[in-house]
């Protein structure tokens, strides 16, 4: 089984670049996307619609949108590291947001990396891919279980 991708993003066409992205970079790991921050704790700890998820299979990296209906993503990387479970995931906050605040906040809760979404397909698919090719190829990932 190929490690997961949790993509926490609402926008479709960011969803869509993404995917596109990371198939070009022919990265093969299932990608799991939920759409917004309820749905991505939901998924990560088994409840709602998710309740029947093997825990014990954790996502290999986490690409967290910051600007998310419900829950925003730092409320969602709080509870991710508020928890022991998920405390160690690989978290990528990868937003449209370049403010300060923002980036301190992302830093502060305890984000690997914090990536603003470039504007342009391009730059946006190569940042995707780097990302996905750093913490899926390259990246020892934390020994689970």
């Amino acid at each position: 089984m190929n490690p997961i991708i949790l993509l926490v993003e609402d926008a479709a066409s960011d969803e869509l670049l993404a995917l596109r992205a990371l198939e070009r970079a022919h990265i093969a790991n299932e990608v799991v996307v939920v759409r917004d921050g309820e749905e991505a704790l939901d998924y990560l700890f088994g409840r709602n619609a998710y309740a029947n998820r093997d825990l014990g299979v954790l996502p290999q990296l986490v690409l967290l949108d910051l600007n998310l209906p419900k829950i925003g993503g730092l409320d969602v990387l709080r509870a991710i590291r508020a928890d022991s479970r998920t405390r160690l995931l690989p978290v990528v906050i990868l937003t449209s947001s370049s403010e300060d605040r923002d980036v301190l906040d992302g830093y502060g809760l305890g984000a690997n990396s914090y990536v603003v979404k470039p504007v342009d397909f391009v730059q946006f698919s190569d940042a995707v891919r780097q990302l996905g090719l750093y913490w899926l190829v390259l990246n020892h990932r934390i020994p689970m279980g």
